[in-house]
């Protein structure tokens, strides 16, 4: 085994570690708060966990322990639905979307894993962000880079709080809907990120772009694909009944935040270091796959 094989694997120990005693403090928070309203109760739990994840951020000078919380925490929070539903539920539907959530989150911890290279690891955005904010990095680290997405995350897991714990509502075209548009977003993210990780590992010359597979119609279509599957974790909510609408301010939260953060730091990143991006910038999509402009 080679030294940088036994470092990332010493180094998952103390992300394993961090996670289990950040799953100890959402537990014991949830007992505390059992009797609270179970929105409530899930919140104080999950800003727990993150809590602890902060904690061993700052403690190894590294943000990205953060990382795998956004593809775990749902997971999490399914698994409690389906042991501890509220009234009496569907069943099928619990296990649909259970499915479905869970094969996005299996699926988007290993892209992380498999591109994680330990603890000397950390994510660009957050690099640029601890030398932006000099001494005000830890009040950015908590609340912008790990309560923020966790608040997000969160709220795009509501349509799950009918669906999976309250609702008995018969089977209808939405969950078909939540079906097909969210394990379709996990398939296009998956071959995206699949598309991408073989372009980088193919080493190409300096100022290179990615401009075939589905990143010819598309400037970020692993994005697009994260965003379709908050979608369909959506429309198992109105599958659980059409008064649920509300419940797509989640999905709506996620688009904003891609469109209007994620996307425009990286545009403005490539921007900077690939002359011939602002031309690709004119003519592909920034998000929905279309053919590009001749």
């Amino acid at each position: 085994m080679s030294n940088s094989t036994q470092s990332k694997w010493t180094a998952l120990f103390w992300v394993k570690f961090s996670y289990l005693l950040a799953a100890g403090a959402a537990i014991g928070v949830g007992y505390l708060f059992w009797e609270e309203p179970r929105w409530l109760k899930l919140l104080l739990a999950d800003v727990a966990a993150t809590v602890v994840i902060f904690i061993f951020g700052m403690a190894f000078k590294n943000s990205s322990f953060y990382d795998p919380y956004w593809s775990i925490i749902p997971i999490w929070i399914v698994l409690f639905f389906l042991l501890f539903p509220e009234a009496e539920v569907n069943s099928i539907r619990a296990y649909l979307a259970t499915g479905v959530v869970t094969i996005w989150g299996a699926r988007l911890t290993w892209n992380w894993w498999r591109g994680w290279t330990g603890l000397d690891h950390e994510d660009w955005r957050y690099v640029d962000l601890r030398k932006k904010t000099g001494v005000w990095f830890p009040f950015v680290n908590f609340t912008g880079i790990m309560l923020m997405p966790t608040v997000l995350v969160f709220a795009g897991c509501l349509p799950l709080f009918s669906a999976m714990s309250t609702s008995a509502a018969p089977l209808n075209i939405f969950d078909v809907l939540g079906v097909v548009i969210g394990l379709g977003g996990v398939m296009m993210e998956g071959v995206a990120d699949n598309q991408l990780r073989r372009f980088k590992l193919g080493k190409p010359p300096k100022g290179s772009i990615l401009a075939t597979g589905l990143w010819k119609y598309s400037r970020h279509p692993n994005y697009f694909g994260e965003i379709s599957f908050w979608y369909g974790v959506f429309c198992f909510g109105l599958a659980a009944g059409l008064e649920n609408y509300w419940t797509g301010v989640g999905a709506l939260g996620m688009t904003a935040l891609f469109l209007f953060i994620s996307i425009p730091m990286i545009d403005k990143r490539m921007l900077n270091s690939r002359p011939h991006y602002a031309e690709r910038m004119k003519k592909v999509s920034m998000l929905i796959p279309l053919p590009p402009k001749k």
